[in-house]
């Protein structure tokens, strides 16, 4: 009886997601909503990390803030994605270890 309800689960996660992806091949967008929906995976990555910026250390919230400032300025200007990381770190823990 697991094995079925395990294969129904499976089934009703699979199926809304094969469904665009089947349609969706041949559905031509308008220009607008392609660039709308490019801002999409910048926007949910920015839903994702910004709770956690917040809650870096639970007293001091602007510490999280700041070296998310910091790291969002040098990922401005980086072009490795492990600086960006590596200074949001140092940030944190420098001002976790001064404050």
């Amino acid at each position: 009886m697991i094995w079925i309800t395990i294969a129904a689960m499976s089934v009703v996660t699979f199926v809304p997601r094969l469904i665009p992806f089947l349609l969706g091949r041949n559905l031509a967008l308008p220009p607008w909503v392609r660039r709308w929906l490019a801002f999409f995976p910048a926007a949910a990555l920015g839903g994702l990390i910004f709770p956690g910026i917040l809650s870096v250390v639970p007293d001091k919230p602007w510490l999280g803030l700041a070296a998310g400032a910091c790291a969002a300025a040098v990922a401005w200007k980086a072009r490795n994605s492990i600086f960006p990381v590596l200074v949001g770190i140092g940030v944190a823990v420098a001002l976790e270890v001064f404050f």
